[in-house]
């Protein structure tokens, strides 16, 4: 009876103060990261406090309990010393309080607003009410770290043309495996991707440990058991194995990061089989200023790694565009450096990135140091096969890196012959190396040309509207005159000579993707 007494009252107050903290996994993965939200429960029925998980601090500014659902608003540090604002809601059940994480544009709090896309729900964590102590909030951030620009970090001589190859991020978030990851690099070989230039086999985020050894060495999570052998097992294929870290001490799903760690970390990397590096600026930003000096101090840092590692690594910068990265990406080691946000498997994504944010990026592009406008869709679902050969077309006119994210392991004909397609793939690795632009835009309606090896020119006409259009190229904007052999390159089928323009029949948000000899 006194049992019974005791449950009944501690019920009542759990659902009438909140107060005290609340421990719980902050990963479905639950590889020893732990999720603490810390709340005062006010007479005013507001909730405050604050959260501690491994992407950051968080302060929790209000909140309400109504019946048993709760729901909280914190402040979430962002780039550039900038705040946002995320919401939570849970569901209270006696002394567990299952909590919706919020689920933005991009990972760890990359991207405006708090609704999930359709195909991706927001991730449950349930945590325990631990302690009724009135919480004492985190220690202040610490004073940010400046660096000075750094001298140029030599060539590594690799990445002449835009790397291709395949990530596990759009696609599988933190459901990616050392069994998965084995399966890619078996489908990668078996649907012809490999054959098609896809080399790279690139783990991103959550393969990482907790914690670090006792020496120092950044470990593996229980998914990834043995990373050496999975490399093993990728080169037996024929194919390189990419792996991801962040210049800050937690990656953006919060695994442990290289801050203070870099050329530990490269030499374990070159240790493993690495040959392919994305590094995720994240958490940096709380240990880091935002200066462009600071920032590029600390890329080149991994760069210095890299290079000194004994392994030739292909080293991917992803800080978003910020600070001018096309001025020091080089400088501070980068074979490619990202241009912007997450992309996401959307039309309105794809064209804003791809259309509006190249501009102008152009004179950063080169044999060995490429634009990176984030990877590719293809597949995944969320577009028409019209917008993904749009997408597949762009992309290979910027020069831009192709790493797949769809599963391949289960690719439909219409997507292969999409990745696929020899003769687009030929513009992105022509080995001119020059990056395409934009010359002609009329309303919805814009032309790109691509100046190739052997003379030639790829030429891509889009039609960014909602109705089917024609599209002109002019050979006047074209900058060339005279008779000219135009193929197609997205039906194999030479058109045969044209004087003066070459126009087409463009669908809704398509393309007409055309070599002029």
């Amino acid at each position: 009876m006194r049992f019974i007494f005791a449950a009944l009252f501690a019920a009542s107050l759990y659902a009438a103060d909140l107060t005290g903290r609340w421990v719980g996994p902050a990963s479905t993965a639950d590889n020893g990261q732990e999720f603490v939200l810390a709340l005062r429960h006010g007479r005013d029925d507001m909730l405050t406090g604050f959260i501690i998980a491994p992407r950051g601090n968080e302060v929790v500014v209000g909140g309400k309990l109504v019946g048993s659902t709760v729901t909280l608003e914190a402040d979430r540090p962002g780039r550039a010393n900038s705040v946002q604002r995320v919401a939570y809601t849970g569901v209270l059940d006696g002394d567990k309080l299952k909590l919706a994480l919020p689920v933005n544009g991009g990972r760890g709090g990359r991207g405006p607003g708090t609704t999930p896309p359709p195909d991706r729900p927001p991730q449950i964590i349930e945590l325990t009410h631990v302690s009724f102590e009135t919480p004492e909030p985190p220690p202040s951030r610490p004073e940010p770290v400046s660096l000075p620009m750094p001298a140029t970090v030599p060539s590594n001589g690799l990445a002449k043309t835009p790397p291709m190859g395949w990530n596990s991020w759009n696609k599988f978030r933190n459901q990616v495996s050392d069994k998965m990851i084995r399966e890619i690099a078996d489908a990668m070989v078996k649907s012809g991707m490999k054959a098609a230039g896809y080399v790279y086999v690139n783990i991103d985020d959550t393969w990482e440990g907790a914690h670090r050894d006792a020496q120092g060495n950044i470990t593996t999570n229980n998914k990834f058991p043995d990373m050496k052998a999975l490399a093993d097992y990728v080169h037996s294929k024929g194919l390189k194995l990419g792996i991801y870290s962040s210049p800050g001490p937690k990656t953006c799903a919060g695994y442990e990061g290289s801050f203070q760690h870099e050329e530990q970390d490269a030499k374990t990397f070159a240790d493993w089989g690495i040959d392919y590096l994305k590094y995720d600026w994240c958490s940096a930003s709380r240990v880091y200023d935002n200066t462009q000096a600071t920032m590029a101090g600390a890329y080149a840092k991994m760069g210095l790694g890299l290079l000194g590692s004994g392994r030739r690594i292909v080293y991917s910068l992803c800080q978003y565009g910020n600070l001018d990265v096309g001025d020091w990406g080089a400088k501070a080691g980068g074979n490619l450096w990202r241009t912007t946000g997450d992309i996401s498997d959307r039309w309105q994504s794809m064209e804003r990135i791809g259309f509006e944010q190249q501009l102008g990026r152009e004179k950063y592009a080169g044999p060995g140091h490429w634009n990176d406008p984030d990877m590719l869709e293809i597949g995944n679902g969320g577009m028409t096969d019209d917008e993904y050969r749009a997408h597949m077309s762009l992309w290979s006119i910027l020069a831009a890196p192709l790493l797949a994210g769809n599963d391949i392991r289960d690719m439909k004909p219409e997507v292969a012959a999409i990745l696929m397609n020899k003769e687009v793939i030929a513009v992105d690795q022509d080995k001119l190396g020059k990056q395409g632009v934009r010359v002609v835009k009329n309303g919805d309606l814009e032309v790109w040309s691509k100046p190739l090896a052997d003379g030639g020119l790829a030429v891509a006409l889009f039609n960014r509207g909602t109705a089917t259009a024609n599209v002109t190229a002019k050979w006047a904007d074209l900058g060339i005159n005279g008779s000219r052999t135009v193929r197609d390159l997205w039906k194999h089928a030479d058109l045969g000579k044209k004087t003066g323009e070459f126009t087409a029949t463009v669908p809704t948000h398509g393309v007409v993707m055309v070599k002029i000899k």
